[in-house]
């Protein structure tokens, strides 16, 4: 390949052993040590000249011995780093070092991997180890070093694919939306380039009719997908996700490293869920392993290349634990496309504002979840007392505190919210809330700025005492009778799960609190109890019952993690760039169909709320 060749050039042959790739990274393999130890420099200009990502190895025969590694690694890194494993991947020439305190491992300024690289000759990695156990992230990494083959002649493919200079038969940018387009579920949109073809985000809706993006259309082949690219770990964004690998999709996953791990966390429970419920789920366990397998994880403001002309970044969107906002910078320089949903434009416990510092947006895609006129959310402050207030209240009288919650990020603002406000009865995590947590503690450096940095000084909210476990009948019927508590338990609307058996056993106690904490569905049990209903129909050992709702009812409105419209027509506003154009999607009709309207009065820009199925041509 040309770029290969220019490499070999520009380096000297003599010193190249072989070019590779992993993904749009360019692996320079060498036998030259003096090389390896003197090509900073080298490697600099050669960065600065191709624009690309390149990075030097030494070939695998010259390394040290991988018992001698682990010694030295021992020997170099202080004991504050608290090394939990290292994991050796001979075919790449890398090591893998698993600490809890990272930041002792790399030392100021890098000095101590440096030092580590130059005396070991192996390409050190440095990853978190969660503080709290995950299944899911050892699951994951391991999964990820067993599969070192398989990725390594993967990653090549991807990058030769990326590097290529095809051209398709297509002069246009289009954008067609295959769900998710004035309503809330299945968010799907196909990006058409003159030499790609990709897929951001690819949901279901969870439970509904005509749950997963349309696919059936001219537009869409499975086989001349380039990438698919992920916003965010919720079903409505990445539930579609292993079904298209069972369909044949045989391409990289482009997405955060949290976000894949909460994705695999929510695909596995999706699976249990709907076999539990006597339901065929859409994928299988065969689908989230080809997902995991060929996933390439950014950090955010990391630029790459997924494809011959398409640059991908991800930066903060304020949402969840690793959500972001998507930039796709197409040709060279020709169009900028921006995907903003889900986002907070609004400062959380866990996360900073939703990013805004781009330098050039000619397309923005935002969400209208929060949409219409009426969709004016309390202050932040004003609804965290009032919460408090509430729960205070039923710990003096002697309650417990009920709260349905979605287990990634709305269970951990809660949390949060308890923590700072000093609360000391002990609240019990059941469901998948507890294997989140995990989740987020490995992944600290995605936190907001003010709990980023509390967490690195240890002082990590969900690693509190008052924090306990329910992973079993016996421990729920432990909290019940631990009153005054709070027990926080998915599922958020009430539809299923470890919450229902709370409900039945603490609904017809007055002195307990049932506190909403997130949207309430139509249809569901949760809006029911929301109305007011009294009286609840609700299945026991295959018969139904009626659950009398006696416990007091509370809805903590504005602890969402989407904007309101305030906060959508401020992020608009803010954008240090000027769209000169914005579709309005993830809304129901009438909420997308009134924003649009009013960015297109109050901004001046031309904006549409498109339909399911439609074609745009942006440039």
């Amino acid at each position: 390949m040309e770029i290969i060749e220019k490499i070999k050039d520009t380096l000297s042959k003599e010193k190249v052993s072989r070019v590779e790739f992993e993904g749009s990274r360019i692996i320079v393999y060498t036998r030259d040590l003096e090389f390896f130890r003197s090509s900073e420099e080298v490697i600099k200009n050669l960065v600065s000249t191709i624009k690309k990502r390149v990075e030097i190895r030494v070939e695998k025969e010259l390394l040290m011995k991988e018992e001698d590694v682990k010694k030295k690694i021992l020997e170099i890194a202080p004991n504050d780093a608290e090394i939990k494993d290292i994991v050796f991947e001979k075919e790449r020439s890398v090591v893998n070092i698993y600490a809890k305190k990272i930041g002792y491992v790399i030392g100021k300024g890098g000095e101590i991997v440096k030092r580590i690289r130059e005396e070991t000759l192996w390409q050190p990695r440095i990853e978190r180890a969660p503080l709290i156990e995950s299944k899911v992230v050892d699951g994951i990494r391991k999964m990820m070093h067993e599969e070192v083959d398989f990725r390594k002649i993967f990653l090549d493919k991807v990058g030769r694919k990326i590097f290529s200079n095809r051209e398709l038969d297509r002069k246009r940018i289009r954008l067609t939306f295959l769900g998710g387009a004035r309503e809330v579920g299945r968010s799907c949109m196909l990006v058409e380039t003159p030499k790609s073809m990709i897929l951001v985000d690819a949901g279901i809706v969870a439970g509904g009719n005509n749950g997963y993006p349309i696919l059936n259309v001219p537009e869409f082949n499975i086989n001349e997908i380039d990438a698919i690219v992920i916003s965010h770990a919720h079903l409505d964004h990445v539930g579609f996700v292993p079904v298209l690998y069972e369909m044949g999709y045989d391409g990289p996953l482009y997405l955060t490293q949290p976000t894949l791990d909460l994705a695999t966390l929510l695909w596995l429970d999706y699976i249990e869920v709907m076999q539990r419920s006597s339901f065929k789920p859409l994928f299988t366990i065969k689908g989230v392993k080809e997902a995991v397998k060929r996933a390439i994880t950014l950090d955010y403001n990391e630029v790459t290349d997924i494809s011959p002309d398409i640059r991908l970044t991800f930066y903060n969107a304020g949402h969840i634990l690793g959500s972001a906002i998507v930039h796709l910078h197409i040709g060279d320089g020709w169009h900028n496309v921006v995907y903003a949903l889900d986002q907070k434009f609004g400062k959380t416990n866990l996360l900073d504002p939703a990013y805004t510092n781009f330098q050039r947006v000619e397309t923005l895609i935002i969400e209208s979840t929060y949409g219409a006129k009426s969709d004016i959310m309390p202050p932040r402050k004003e609804v965290e007392e009032q919460f408090m207030q509430v729960v205070n209240k039923t710990m003096e009288r002697g309650g417990i505190v009920l709260i349905p919650s979605f287990s990634v990020e709305r269970a951990q603002e809660v949390m949060v919210i308890l923590v700072k406000n000093n609360f000391l009865y002990p609240i019990y995590l059941d469901g998948m809330i507890w294997d989140a947590n995990g989740i987020f503690t490995a992944y600290p450096e995605y936190y907001g700025r003010k709990m980023m940095k509390e967490a690195m000084s240890g002082k990590d909210p969900f690693l509190s005492p008052i924090f306990r476990r329910i992973s079993s009948q016996t421990e729920r019927e432990k909290a019940w009778n631990d009153r005054p508590c709070v027990i926080i338990s998915t599922s958020g609307m009430l539809n299923g799960g470890p919450v229902l058996e709370h409900l039945k056993h603490l609904a017809e106690d007055e002195r307990n609190t049932l506190i909403f904490v997130g949207y309430q569905a139509e249809g569901t049990l949760g809006r029911k109890i929301q109305k007011g209903w009294k009286e609840i129909p609700i299945e026991e050992n295959g018969k139904t019952i009626i659950l009398k709702i006696k416990m007091e009812v509370y809805t903590a409105e504005g602890l969402s993690a989407h904007s309101d419209r305030r906060q959508l027509l401020a992020y608009i506003g803010n954008l240090s760039a000027k769209p000169k154009r914005v579709f309005v999607v993830h809304g129901e009709e009438e909420k997308a169909v009134s924003l649009s309207k009013a960015i297109e009065k109050i901004f001046k820009i031309e904006s549409y709320a498109p339909r399911n199925l439609e074609s745009l041509r942006v440039a």
